[in-house]
């Protein structure tokens, strides 16, 4: 869907002094544009409007956070709802205007984000060759992998069946464990769940939102992402050896609990 153009979304962008649309300049320095740089670093793709992100901001003071998107017209929404609950003066947050799809010019392994967000990205389902401009692809995973710290997590949310499942597989082969998975979030009651506009509206069609967190394995796990393709049987073949592997069946949902025992580790 086409966003309409919003006139003052650029002018008020450029006046904020944590906004910029030259993350190139910033690669392995992103900690040092926070006044304090040694906190943890969450980096979020494809913020949208931020609704969600800036009660994110807002909750946790202590973390660092990076919000990204593409175009200057969500950007300058996510800008004034960041500043709706947090205030001109916000710390502890950075709005970035890139391509998501070549981040790795804008991140570095001395920015050692400690997080990722992935919330309700396209889920690019049309034809089979539009599979690689997802955000969950294998050449985004590798890409993260690049500046996400050890042990780091991807937390990624989607009301996209196809889209998830494929997922699975992709974050599988690019070497991450599965640490929490469900097919109907607010069921589980997993928290803490900040709630997008995006989600709201699939809540009320009553659309289970399907949510995995995912944490980065140690090594290279010698994968190729631009040889990659998935084909029907590999997806049956990966998804049934990820039931038996991680013992979350890909079709149920999970409790609470685990996600405050994952934190108390």
């Amino acid at each position: 869907m086409h966003m309409r153009t919003k006139k003052w979304a650029r002018p008020e962008l450029a006046a904020c002094p944590w906004f910029t649309a030259k993350g190139v300049s910033r690669r392995n320095a992103w900690r040092q544009r926070f006044a304090e740089p040694d906190r943890p670093l969450h980096v979020e793709m494809g913020c949208g409007k931020g609704v969600s992100s800036a009660q994110m901001v807002a909750e946790h003071p202590e973390i660092n956070y990076v919000l990204a998107d593409l175009s200057a017209d969500v950007l300058g929404d996510a800008r004034r709802n960041v500043v709706r609950t947090c205030g001109e003066q916000v710390a502890n947050v950075q709005i970035l205007q890139t391509d998501i799809c070549r981040i790795e010019e804008q991140f570095g392994e001395e920015d050692r984000a400690e997080r990722i967000y992935i919330h309700f990205c396209n889920p690019w389902t049309e034809h089979p060759k539009h599979a690689k401009r997802r955000l969950t692809h294998p050449r985004q995973l590798m890409q993260y992998r690049g500046f996400l710290a050890e042990g780091g997590e991807i937390w990624f949310k989607t009301d996209d069946d196809t889209l998830f499942e494929d997922s699975l597989v992709y974050f599988d082969l690019c070497g991450f464990e599965t640490v929490y998975l469900t097919h109907d979030l607010h069921r589980a009651g997993f928290t803490p769940n900040y709630v997008s506009e995006h989600e709201e509206k699939y809540m009320r069609l009553g659309v289970p939102i399907k949510m995995a967190v995912f944490r980065k394995l140690e090594g290279d796990p010698g994968f190729d992402p631009t040889r990659y393709r998935l084909t029907p049987g590999v997806r049956e073949s990966a998804l049934k050896r990820l039931d038996r592997e991680t013992g979350l069946p890909t079709g149920s949902g999970g409790p609470a609990e685990q996600e405050k025992c994952r934190n108390d580790e």
